[in-house]
This record gives structure tokens, C-alpha cells and sequence, in this order.
């Protein structure tokens, strides 16, 4: 369907898990694995605030460069990457389709 992507989301424990995340509802990654109740707390709503949803990116997606807050926040957060996103910053979108993210260690 036009409207849907499909994202693969590694989880703490090496699980693969295969999502299928509508791009007509405004929703984020953060908000998607929330939906399939993987653990991901995202205790400031999406606001790029508390890192509690922080992920690896682990394919060769082209994301959108990464706001200020985003980098301040990732900054302040532990086990971070070169690689590392907040999945509340990468909206669900068509140029997404196929993205490959691994949740950090809480």
C-alpha cells in the first residue's frame, strides 16, 4: 500500500522484529515500536528530551540531518554512536521504507 512502510527494529536482545507503520498519521518510530509494545519508554512524548528512544541505524537509509535538540540530547545519553538517532525524530515517511534500526541499551 502507498500508505505504509515497513520497518525492521532489532531489539535488546538480538530479536528481529518486522513493522508495518502508517505514513498518513504523522507517527514516528518511537511512537510505531510503542504501538507493537516493544521497549522503548519515550518518556518525553517525542520531544527530543530524554534519549529513552535511542536506536542505531543499521541500514544504508538516508535520513534528514539532525536537528539541535537532536544532537544536544545524544550529548547527554550513554551508549552513544556515530550511528545513533532518537526515534522520535525520524518520522514515518515513504523514504524510510525498509529502514533497519537496533534499540540501544536502556
Amino acid at each position: 500500500m502507498d500508505n505504509e512502510i515497513k520497518v525492521t527494529i532489532i531489539d535488546r536482545e538480538g530479536l528481529s522484529h518486522e513493522l508495518v507503520g502508517p505514513t498518513d498519521m504523522s507517527m514516528n518510530i518511537m511512537e510505531l515500536c510503542k504501538a507493537y509494545e516493544l521497549p522503548v519508554l519515550g518518556e518525553c512524548g517525542g520531544m527530543a528530551l530524554c534519549a529513552t528512544c535511542q536506536c542505531y541505524l543499521e541500514s544504508e537509509t538516508e535520513l534528514s540531518e539532525q536537528s539541535d535538540a537532536e544532537l544536544d540530547m545524544l550529548d547527554q545519553a550513554f551508549h552513544v554512536k556515530p550511528n545513533s538517532r532518537l526515534g522520535c525524530q525520524i518520522h514515518l515517511d515513504q523514504s524510510i521504507d525498509g529502514i533497519i534500526l537496533r534499540l540501544a541499551p536502556e
